[in-house]
Parts: C-alpha cells; sequence; structure tokens
C-alpha cells in the first residue's frame, strides 16, 4: 500500500481502529514485491525460494511487519528496499532480520549417525596419523542451527579425548540466522530435544533445570565452552577464517540452494580443508558432476585432496 492510500484508507474510522498488523493480514504479498524479495534474499543468502514459496514468505514476513508495526506487506518492502540502497555493500539489521525469518532450521542431536561413526572410526585416526606438530584439531559445523550438531560433537570428541590421551580439539559452529544462534549459545533443550543423546551421555553432559517441573536441560559449561558460535554468511567473500579446519559439517544446507551456488559455495568450504581433511553432506545432497578438489570416501563424505580437482563423482 502507498502512502497516500494509507492516508485515504484512514479516512475511514473503522479501518483506522483496526491494528497495523491486523490490517497488513487483510492484504496479500503482491507479485512484484515477491520477485524482488526473492532478488534480494538470493543476493544477500544465497537462497532460492522459487515461485511455489510465496505463501510462506507472506507468513513468514508478517512477523516483521508486527514486530515494526507496519501496516502492509507493500510498505514493509518500500522500507526494506530503502535501507538496502542506503547500505549497499553491507548488510543492515533489517536485512539480518529477514533472511532470519526465512531461514529453515531443522536439525536434532546425533543426526545421520553414520558420519559420526565415520568420524570416530575413520576419521579421526587418519587425521592424527604422522602429525609432526602437536595442535587441537578443528572442526567446523557450518549451519549449525541450534547447536544440536556441535554439541553432539563436542560430547563424541570429549568421550575420544579421555581414550586418548594428548587428543585436543576445538569446534567452530557458524549460521547466518542470529537468532538460532543465541539459542545455541544458551545451551538450553528440552527433555524432547535431547532424547536422541545416548543415556550416558546424558547423564555426563546435561544438567537439569531446578525449576520445579521444567522439562528444560542445558549442556555442561565444560562443553560449552569447546564450541565458538558465530555468524557467516556463505555469500560473503571472506569467510574470516584464519587457519584451515580438519573437518567440515556442512549437512542439510546446500539443499536450499541452486546448482551454480552450491558449486561456488563448496569450492570456498573445500580451501578452508587441510590436505586430506574431511567434508560431510548431507544423505541427500548430491556433489555429482561437480570441479571440487575432493574425492567420494563413504556415504555422503568426502576427502580434500591436492592437484587436479575432481570434474565428476559417481
Amino acid at each position: 500500500m502507498t502512502l497516500g492510500r494509507m492516508l485515504f484508507a484512514n479516512m475511514d474510522a473503522g479501518y483506522a481502529a483496526r491494528p497495523l498488523a491486523a490490517r497488513a493480514r487483510e492484504e496479500v504479498l503482491s507479485q512484484r514485491d515477491y520477485d524482488r524479495l526473492c532478488a534480494l534474499i538470493y543476493e544477500e543468502a544465497g537462497i532460492h525460494l522459487g515461485k511455489e514459496r510465496k505463501h510462506m514468505l507472506e507468513a513468514r514476513i508478517y512477523r516483521r511487519l508486527k514486530a515494526l508495526q507496519i501496516g502492509s506487506y507493500g510498505d514493509y518492502c518500500t522500507h526494506l528496499f530503502r535501507l538496502h540502497e542506503k547500505h549497499q555493500g553491507a548488510e543492515h539489521e533489517e536485512i539480518v532480520q529477514l533472511i532470519d525469518v526465512v531461514t529453515t532450521n531443522k536439525t536434532d542431536f546425533f543426526r545421520e549417525p553414520r558420519h559420526f561413526e565415520f568420524l570416530l572410526q575413520t576419521g579421526l585416526p587418519e587425521l592424527m596419523e604422522g602429525r609432526e606438530a602437536v595442535r587441537p584439531l578443528v572442526l567446523w559445523s557450518a549451519g549449525c542451527s541450534t547447536g544440536e550438531e556441535p554439541y553432539t560433537l563436542a560430547m563424541l570428541l570429549t568421550d575420544y579425548a579421555e581414550r586418548h590421551p594428548g587428543f585436543q580439539f576445538r569446534i567452530l559452529a557458524t549460521d547466518i540466522s542470529t537468532t538460532v544462534l543465541s539459542k545455541a549459545r544458551l545451551g538450553v533443550f528440552t527433555i524432547a530435544d535431547v532424547e536422541p543423546v545416548p543415556a550416558p551421555m546424558r547423564r555426563k553432559y546435561l544438567m537439569r533445570s531446578r525449576k520445579p517441573g521444567s522439562n528444560e536441560v542445558r549442556i555442561v559449561p565444560e562443553l560449552r565452552r569447546a564450541v565458538e558460535f558465530r555468524r557467516l554468511n556463505f555469500m560473503d567473500e571472506d569467510y574470516g577464517l584464519r587457519e584451515k579446519v580438519d573437518a567440515i559439517f556442512c549437512r542439510n544446507v546446500i539443499i536450499y540452494f541452486d546448482r551454480q551456488t552450491q558449486q561456488r559455495m563448496l569450492l570456498k568450504l573445500s580451501s578452508h580443508l587441510v590436505s586430506g581433511g574431511f567434508l560431510f553432506v548431507g544423505h541427500a545432497e548430491s556433489l555429482h558432476d561437480m570441479r571440487l578438489p575432493l574425492k567420494p570416501v563413504a556415504p555422503a563424505t568426502y576427502r580434500r585432496i591436492d592437484g587436479e580437482m575432481r570434474s565428476q563423482f559417481r
């Protein structure tokens, strides 16, 4: 709705009496604004929505209309694109908020457990073999959501360190959403959330809330200290990593990008792996026909190789 239309609409007392957010609910996101938002989201976050996600985007943007007390989808888009033009080259807070409501954050503890089995049985021994300098292994949870994946890694690696004296590790966990990162740093989950965690680990690494009747648990402090949470946008030119990492878990993330963006992003991720380092992707994700310095070593598991890039995986 344009400003002029809003002024005429406000002359109607009944219309004016309704809350702004309620008025917005009576309207719809125009196709033009939807197309512009899709282009902006793709430019800023690499996420490809497609024509069929209009109703989803409309429902999620409604949260921002309520928060900002903006009266229509059209006015919100005008506000957003003015900010975008004013802050070219840098993300404005409202762009960050938009990406937050758009992103889907589905994750679980010990999700796709074969990756963790491979890491413990094959990956860690091979990474540790013949190491000259003693330094912590660095693992990166890229697209960590609310923290279940990096905390799963922290539990497993802490147990591994107890069985292998001298073994040290660090975990970097990144996500584009500031909302999920805040939850992840807190490390608070429900009893239902931690059901996949083996009982011995639940007793060892989780604290029950002291509130009577609470169904919440919290990750123990030593595990929370083992994970560094940081916001990262895969579309950024510089990921801000000053050292190469030994393994990257980037699972069920690239499904939200088109093929061109996947190739570009995976090439950048691979550049941050040490030679021989491992990349784990989701079991539903394919790297077929991508030119990457990786070779498949197990289902949805790849290893960084030196020299000529592999042109395809079969």
